[in-house]
């Protein structure tokens, strides 16, 4: 019994007590319009016993070739949802952020109580990004490369030959394969600083019992790099998979209209713990004794430049901010004598009891939180503050003529929830691309010509926000009349329907 006991030590509770708030963060009600897309495509896989790759749920794009890199992921939240529903995507998601984040937490060399503010505030910075898709499959990677790269670089332990099977796993549940790159990128550029500025232009070492530097470590990342780059054509679109990243890259909309892609703004709250992260490496590092490394110094300095031009970046920030974090507010707190050092707290069996007691507490918080959550009259109430659940359903039982025009930010939903009315466009921006996404969002602002391209697409139906420019010309235009309408959504159906589908 002692020795049961003795298993929960004081910073084994810490640890568990962090990736309990972890999973608290990440496992939240699904209410991202694009994992009901993904979802969609699992469940055709599904049934279909096939690999989806052409579209069947637009009837803008109909038919034409569609590069699907998730495929695999978008089978396991099919899985996860067959299971548990609502709950099991929460639970899957929880379960992605803390495998990550316990990576990460391992590589923070510091006192439990630092490790767990640092990991904590780094989980809070990335729950931005947490949602049941294909994406968290990428944060889970990430952490895994990071960990690798961290091992070979800090402890002398090269594991790199792991990274080509995980490219060839990456390049199947997502297309941010691309992370995987860049951190070796700037692995590679990091050794590169510090071979050149600590090896060859140093006058000597710092410290005698070091040795100086060499380009070897560069060498290497460059081998596992290429070896990698290779391994992406082992997917069902072969080498050509290698080029998704730049095309994805460049459709403009992306940059100019979605909030993951755009430049974080700090006027919103939930970009807080990111902007209080960067600060906060910066300050610590600047403050303690302790040495930057050069590779970290280059890897923090260019992931956070990335975040800063897209948000959808600030989750791979925390992975790689959050040890040069910890590791400095340590050496910052042991210096002024302010570290909590939990060697010195008893292990006495009546701690040892409270602390499984505190565990047991906890487990029975996290359970209770879930509970509540999808709870179903909560989870209902929920959704129709994010989907147009009453317009959907006033769609499918009167059944207006179709073609439909449809919000962007609802076209997962219908895809899911309303599968008579083929979308006329959705979150898969690389199947639309650019052209045809500018041409939707002049149709969607009202702005001119928007009369002639609905005329020139057929359509018949149009469901977007009650507050959109469309929705206010529509209300004022005599061929089209409001068949519904409720505070967040309006329907307008065509009163001579053109080429109806119906």
């Amino acid at each position: 019994m002692k020795k049961l006991l003795s298993l929960l030590t004081f910073s084994r509770l810490v640890s568990f007590v962090t990736l309990a708030a972890v999973f608290v963060m990440a496992a939240r009600v699904p209410l991202d319009t694009d994992s009901l897309w993904h979802l969609r495509a699992g469940q055709w896989q599904v049934e279909h016993r096939a690999l989806l790759q052409t579209d069947y749920f637009s009837h803008t794009r109909i038919g034409q070739p569609w590069i699907n890199h998730s495929w695999l992921s978008q089978l396991i939240l099919y899985g996860a949802y067959g299971i548990g529903s609502q709950v099991g995507l929460a639970v899957l998601t929880g379960i992605l952020a803390v495998c990550a984040m316990a990576l990460i937490y391992q590589l923070c060399n510091s006192d439990p109580i630092v490790r767990a503010f640092s990991v904590i505030l780094g989980g809070a910075a990335a729950a931005i990004f947490w949602s049941a898709r294909p994406q968290m499959f990428s944060f889970l990677l990430s952490a895994v490369v990071v960990y690798l790269l961290w091992l070979y670089q800090k402890r002398g332990i090269d594991r790199l030959w792991c990274i080509p099977p995980i490219m060839v796993l990456w390049a199947n549940m997502h297309g941010g394969f691309a992370i995987g790159f860049i951190l070796m990128v700037l692995a590679t550029l990091g050794e590169g600083a510090r071979w050149l500025l600590e090896g060859v232009l140093a006058a000597s070492p710092l410290d005698s019992s070091e040795e100086r530097p060499t380009h070897r470590p560069m060498l290497r990342l460059v081998f596992v790099g290429l070896v990698s780059a290779m391994a992406i054509s082992i997917n069902p679109y072969g080498p050509s998979m290698l080029l998704y990243p730049f095309r994805t890259v460049g459709i403009g909309v992306l940059r100019d209209y979605i909030q993951e892609w755009a430049a974080p703004d700090f006027h919103q709250a939930q970009t807080w713990p990111f902007l209080w992260l960067l600060l906060g490496t910066l300050l610590v590092s600047a403050l303690s004794s302790k040495k930057l490394d050069w590779r970290d110094a280059v890897m923090v300095g260019g992931i956070a430049y990335s975040a800063l031009l897209a948000a959808r970046n600030i989750a791979t920030f925390a992975l790689v901010a959050v040890p040069v974090f910890a590791s400095h507010l340590d050496a910052f707190l042991t210096e002024h004598r302010l570290r909590l050092n939990s060697r010195r707290i008893p292990s006495s069996i009546r701690l040892l009891v409270l602390n499984w007691g505190m565990a047991a507490l906890i487990v029975i918080g996290v359970a209770g939180k879930i509970l509540s959550d999808f709870e179903p009259s909560h989870l209902e109430q929920a959704r129709r503050e994010v989907f147009p659940t009453d317009a959907v359903a006033f769609l499918e039982r009167e059944q207006p003529p179709g073609p439909l025009l449809n919000s962007y930010n609802w076209g997962g939903y219908l895809i899911w929830e309303a599968r008579d009315y083929p979308v006329y466009v959705d979150g898969r921006t690389d199947l639309y691309d650019d052209d045809f996404l500018r041409g939707y969002l002049k149709t969607y602002h009202a702005q001119s010509g928007w009369d002639k391209r609905l005329d020139d697409s057929g359509v018949n139906t149009v469901l977007v926000e009650a507050s959109s420019p469309l929705a206010q010309v529509l209300a004022l235009t005599d061929d089209w009349s409001m068949a519904y309408t409720d505070a967040r959504s309006s329907l307008f159906v065509r009163d001579h329907p053109r080429n109806s589908d119906r």
